[in-house]
């Protein structure tokens, strides 16, 4: 089959690979349609290269199921499917406790597992998710980074009629603002650079939209809310300065959440530090996107706000790209020769 393999920085090959084929009596081989690039997927590419040189890559896809295992009984041959990309080991403390996302050896496809930038792809059986008929492929491409933002509001106590701000509306932080809202936010307020993410993040649901290159974003929302500041704050640009910035966005006793990596040392000045002390902030992390039980409840909730069209990815979309421009399609994304959203790519173009 052709697929994608990661050999080192910057080093990404179209090339033939071996075929799976099932091996345990649960595996499920899937033909990969559609298969999306995580914005991880960049930061890896471009700074720190491969877990294991030559693995095949990518993470987030959905498919058509083509054998199965004598175990597997949920989905059968002809199923259209989206599928969990974690493993968990099921030994350590944090998996006894049913803390899959916190689990010791947790790793993806694409990390030490033959991953989904390829014709067809094996997991176990527990991964592998029906489809409703209402959910077409690329909208199931994008089931994993939903039900990873998910997560993150799963580990808040948000209530409904919250006010929460979303820093950075890259793909992450736009299925935030939406996630926001179906938790019941009373105002969402997004917050980056670039103001044609500003008009995508209004367009899935934002009420208000911070440019914050005009001034300060921390100014800004002071404006908007009196003084008082936002129930939660959402950290999805992954940059070194938002991650200090978004310690102020909260009003006192509120909670932050982080969702992006910066992949950078992380300078914290005394202004924003002090808020987490002075106003006795919540400060949260949130890994990956699974819970007990397997896969959890992060998929379950995302299938049916999919199903309602209250996460509507298809908004995200910049590109539709065959398998074989996967090398060149993220040279040009790190170096921003263009401007690109979620960019999905096709193995049968």
């Amino acid at each position: 089959m052709n697929a994608l393999k990661f050999y080192g920085k910057q080093d990404l090959r179209y090339e033939k690979a071996v075929l799976p084929v099932i091996e345990q009596v649960d595996d499920v081989l899937i033909q990969v349609k559609v298969a999306g690039i995580c914005g991880s997927d960049l930061s890896r590419y471009a700074k720190l290269g491969p877990y294991v040189k030559g693995m095949i890559w990518g993470h987030e896809f959905s498919g058509e199921v083509v054998e199965t295992g004598p175990a597997v009984t949920h989905v059968q041959v002809g199923d259209k499917v989206a599928a969990c990309p974690t493993f968990y080991c099921g030994k350590c403390e944090s998996c006894k406790k049913g803390q899959f996302s916190q689990c010791a050896e947790l790793t993806v496809i694409g990390a030490r597992h033959p991953g989904a930038f390829a014709e067809f792809v094996r997991l176990p059986g527990e991964n592998v998710i029906p489809l409703p008929v209402s959910i077409d492929m690329e909208t199931a491409a994008c089931i994993e980074p939903a039900a990873v933002v998910a997560h993150g509001f799963y580990r808040t106590a948000m209530q409904p009629g919250a006010e929460v701000a979303v820093m950075g509306c890259g793909n992450i932080g736009l299925l935030a603002v939406q996630w926001a809202k179906v938790w019941g936010a009373s105002q969402v307020v997004a917050i980056d650079i670039d103001p044609k993410k500003l008009d995508i993040a209004t367009q899935v649901g934002a009420d208000v939209g911070i440019h914050s290159l005009e001034s300060s974003a921390y100014e800004q929302l002071m404006d908007l809310t009196h003084g008082k500041g936002v129930d939660v704050a959402i950290e999805s640009a992954g940059s070194p300065i938002t991650s200090a910035q978004v310690f102020a966005l909260v009003k006192k006793g509120g909670q932050v959440v982080f969702m992006g990596i910066p992949y950078e040392h992380v300078q914290v000045e005394r202004f924003y530090f002090e808020k987490i002390v002075r106003n006795e902030l919540t400060v949260l992390g949130s890994w990956n996107a699974i819970s007990a039980l397997f896969p959890g409840k992060e998929w379950t909730s995302t299938l049916q706000f999919m199903k309602t069209g209250q996460i509507d990815v298809k908004p995200l979309i910049s590109h539709r790209m065959s398998l074989r421009e996967g090398p060149e399609v993220f040279e040009k994304m790190i170096n921003r020769e263009g401007r690109y959203g979620k960019v999905l790519l096709y193995p049968e173009i």
